[in-house]
């Protein structure tokens, strides 16, 4: 097995790709400055991405996000899925070794105001419990005003679901800090989507007012998670939420932004997606990434842009059908720049 990896660079950006789960190792964005640094979560080399349980940088798919009862259903029929969440008996993340594990097909390539990288990929038919032939096609592009984008292809040849995100665990204090709990965010959506224990939606949408999930305004993520209450609770004391972005199907608006005082790094999320995924990354444990740093709790955070979770089995919920005649995409950006205080 060959593993490989191809760096790019833009302006003030650079950013490396590699050929396991087409994972982002490496993006660098100038703080206040004008100082690069790292800004997500990763391993020195594409193999070892192979050992890791925590999606880092990777693409995730086919369904991204949890499926209650490892089974949906398509055109009536029901679809048993692998079931890699044992005790939640949830499919994860597309099931065992998914996207995130597989050897992605790379290609340098470029436009008019950006350069990047696309990775390819083939899903077999019945991978994982999924019908059709799933081809993918993922664009990372660094572009002249400072963001990566991401665009997101596929196409079936059965009747199947797709709904597909990226897992980049993000500290744009770039280990600087000893954790993202001084990180200031705001999500741009009223309502939110809770789970049960078993972390799959309850079907419910609800405010999120007067809840730690209020990220309307600027709020630095440790004094949420401190603010507790049930849905922090739920999830084993952190953010792990699917919020609902307000406008309509289709339609690209900003999802977050996020700013680290002690670099001046600032950073918004745009999305066509109706929802994005605040992660905490409550549940990192202690090993050690690239440059001998050691995570741990609270090391990086993730905004996972996405469809609403367990959306087969919810059908009020945007659908995540994909047919034969139709193309899934998708386009998310994460835009960088400085402030001070």
């Amino acid at each position: 097995m060959q593993y490989k990896s191809i760096w790019i660079k833009n302006g003030r950006l650079e950013m490396e790709v590699g050929n396991v789960g087409a994972a982002i190792m490496r993006l660098l964005v100038p703080d206040a400055n004008g100082k690069l640094g790292d800004v997500v979560l990763g391993y020195e080399k594409p193999e070892d991405y192979l050992e890791s349980k925590y999606y880092f940088g990777a693409a995730v798919g086919r369904v991204c996000n949890r499926i209650g009862g490892a089974k949906i259903p398509i055109d009536g029929r029901t679809y048993k899925l692998d079931c890699n969440e044992t005790a939640r008996k949830n499919t994860l993340h597309g099931g065992s070794n998914s996207f995130e594990k597989m050897i992605w097909d790379l290609t340098e390539c470029c436009g008019a105001n950006w350069k990047g990288v696309q990775a390819h990929a083939l899903i077999p038919d019945m991978y994982n419990g999924f019908p059709g032939n799933l081809d993918v096609s993922i664009t990372y592009k660094l572009t002249d005003a400072g963001e990566l984008e991401i665009n997101y292809c596929a196409t079936t040849d059965r009747p199947t679901v797709c709904a597909l995100t990226n897992h980049s665990y993000f500290d744009l204090s770039c280990g600087e800090a000893d954790n993202i709990l001084d990180h200031r965010i705001k999500i741009f959506a009223d309502y939110f989507t809770p789970v049960s224990s078993n972390m799959v939606t309850t079907g419910e949408v609800l405010s999120v007012r007067n809840t730690a999930l209020d990220l309307r305004r600027l709020r630095r993520i440790g004094d949420g998670i401190s603010m507790g209450g049930y849905h922090i609770e739920t999830v084993g004391g952190g953010y792990d939420h699917n919020f609902v972005l307000q406008g309509a199907d289709g339609d690209f608006i900003q999802a977050a932004a996020v700013y680290d005082e002690l670099t001046g790094r600032a950073m918004e999320v745009f999305t066509t997606e109706p929802g994005v995924q605040f992660y905490s990354g409550t549940f990192i444990n202690a090993h050690k990434g690239k440059y001998s740093r050691s995570y741990g709790p609270f090391s990086g955070f993730a905004l996972e842009t996405q469809h609403w979770p367990d959306a087969q089995n919810k059908r009020h919920f945007p659908s995540i059908d994909l047919y034969p005649d139709e193309t899934y995409s998708s386009t998310t950006v994460y835009r960088f720049g400085t402030f001070r205080a």
